[in-house]
C-alpha cells in the first residue's frame, strides 16, 4: 500500500470538518490539503498543526499540490459548489460535473494509482464521473453515498426507542438525495428485525417508520434552511470510511458504489449499496434480499441516476 497519506481536495465546510474529524482520531499518519486557494489551505494547516499537542497521534499536515496525489493511499474530492436552499442535489449536477472532471485529471497525471472517495454532491454522479474520468477499476473509485443518510437513519430510529445507534443496524439504499428509501426489510435492532421491535416496544409503532423516513429524507434541506450547510456529519461519515480502508476492516458500509449486476437495476451507475470495505476499495457488494416494494424503489432510484447522466453524456 502506498504511504499513510490522504490528499483532501477541496478546503471549504466539508473538507475541513472531514480533516479536523481525521486529526482529532488520529486515522492517518499524513494529511495533504489541496485547494483552488493555496492561501486557504496553507490557513487551515497551520490551523490544525497548532492543535496537534493536544491530539491522539503525531500528524504529518501540509498545504500541497497535485503532484503530492502520486504517493497517496486515498484522494478525498470534497471540492465543488454547495446546495442552495430549494436546491435539490440532482440541480447541482451540471456546476459540479465539470469541476470534478479537472479535479480527476489534475489527480490522475500525478501518477495517483490508490482509491479515489468521492464527497461532492450530487455524489452518485460525480463518483461515476470520477471513475470514468480516472480510468480506475470501480472497486477503486467510491462515494460517500448514503452512508450519512444510514447514520441519520439510526439516530432517529435510536431516539424512539432509547437504544445506542450504533446497536441499530438499518440501511437507506439507492440514490443521495430525494429517491432514497429505508430498507426496513432489513433492519434490526441488535439482532431484533424492526417489526419485532415494534411489536413489543410501546416507543414506536408502524406510523412512526414513515416519519422517520421523512426526517431523514429531508434532513439536509432543513439544516441548510437553518445554517447553510451540512458538513459536521458528512466529515464524520468520510473517517469511518477511511479508517475502514486504512485499517483492512472488511466493515459494512452503505456507499456510492458501481452496482454491476448485484441488484436488479440499472447496472451502469453508482449508487447507494451496502458494500464490504478494506485496503483495496470495495472488495465486493453485499446483496439483500429485499421486498417488492424496495425493488421498485431501488429500479426508480436507479434510472434517475441513469437519465441525469445520459443528458450530461455519460
Amino acid at each position: 500500500m502506498q504511504k499513510n497519506r490522504v490528499v483532501v481536495v477541496g478546503t471549504g465546510f466539508v473538507g475541513m470538518s472531514y480533516a479536523y474529524a481525521l486529526v482529532n482520531q488520529g486515522t492517518v499518519e499524513e494529511l495533504v490539503l489541496i485547494d483552488i486557494n493555496r492561501d486557504k489551505a496553507e490557513g487551515e494547516a497551520m490551523d490544525l498543526n497548532h492543535g496537534l499537542a493536544f491530539g491522539p497521534r503525531k500528524m504529518n499536515i501540509f498545504a500541497g499540490e497535485y503532484s503530492d496525489c502520486k504517493d497517496a493511499a486515498l484522494v478525498v474530492i470534497t471540492a465543488g459548489v454547495n446546495q442552495k436552499e430549494g436546491e435539490s442535489r440532482i440541480e447541482l449536477l451540471s456546476r459540479n460535473a465539470t469541476i470534478i472532471k479537472s479535479v480527476v485529471k489534475n489527480i490522475m497525471l500525478s501518477g495517483f494509482d490508490g482509491i479515489l472517495l468521492v464527497a461532492s454532491n450530487p455524489v452518485d454522479l460525480l463518483a461515476y464521473v470520477a471513475w470514468k474520468e480516472s480510468g480506475l477499476e470501480s472497486s477503486r473509485v467510491i462515494g460517500s453515498g448514503t452512508a450519512l443518510d444510514t447514520a441519520r437513519l439510526r439516530y432517529e430510529i435510536s431516539s424512539y426507542i432509547n437504544i445506542d445507534p450504533r446497536n441499530v443496524h438499518a440501511y437507506i439504499l439507492g440514490e443521495h438525495g430525494d429517491s432514497e428509501f429505508v430498507c426496513w426489510s432489513n433492519s434490526n435492532v441488535g439482532a431484533k428485525p424492526m417489526k419485532d421491535v415494534i411489536n413489543t416496544m410501546t416507543e414506536i409503532n408502524f406510523e412512526d417508520l414513515d416519519n422517520i423516513y421523512q426526517k431523514v429524507r429531508n434532513a439536509a434541506y432543513e439544516i441548510i434552511k437553518r445554517k447553510g450547510s451540512t458538513y459536521y456529519g458528512v466529515g464524520m461519515a468520510l473517517v469511518r470510511i477511511t479508517a475502514a480502508i486504512f485499517n483492512n476492516e472488511n466493515r459494512i458500509i452503505p456507499i456510492s458504489v458501481l452496482n454491476n449486476n448485484i441488484y436488479d437495476c440499472e447496472n451502469d451507475v453508482y449508487i447507494g449499496l451496502p458494500a464490504v470495505i478494506n485496503r483495496e476499495g470495495v472488495h465486493h457488494v453485499v446483496w439483500l434480499e429485499l421486498n417488492d416494494e424496495e425493488k421498485e424503489k431501488l429500479k426508480i432510484s436507479a434510472k434517475i441516476l441513469r437519465d441525469n447522466l445520459d443528458n450530461i453524456n455519460y
